[in-house]
């Protein structure tokens, strides 16, 4: 389980160099949003087999969406579209981690009743 908490996290570090470097050299570019999609969901698969915290990661998830809505109308400004750019990367990358971590916990309550 070490192994697979390392690999996870690497997948994460490298996720967020890439949401960075996508997003100052090339903001909007799909093929990247694909890459931070697959790694997001290989960060999930393995998250949310040993994951505790999963109402603070899901709670993460929904201030990293709303401070995405809140930049959305900064994206005329030159600096707005990169930090934009860099921010949508980075919910590419986490948006799949919480889909199979809501998943996770809505099967964990439909079990328990």
């Amino acid at each position: 389980m070490k192994t697979w908490g390392l690999i996870s996290f690497i997948l994460f570090c490298l996720g967020l160099v890439l949401a960075v470097v996508g997003g100052l050299a090339l903001p909007a570019n799909v093929i990247i949003a694909m890459v931070l999609a697959v790694f997001g969901l290989i960060i999930g698969v393995i998250y949310t087999v040993a994951a505790k915290e999963i109402n603070t990661l899901l709670l993460a998830t929904i201030a990293l969406l709303a401070m995405t809505a809140a930049f959305t109308p900064i994206t005329d400004l030159w600096s707005g579209k990169i930090v934009t750019g860099i921010i949508l990367n980075f919910a590419a990358l986490i948006s799949p981690v919480a889909l199979i971590a809501a998943i996770r916990a809505l099967v964990k309550i439909g079990l328990e009743r």
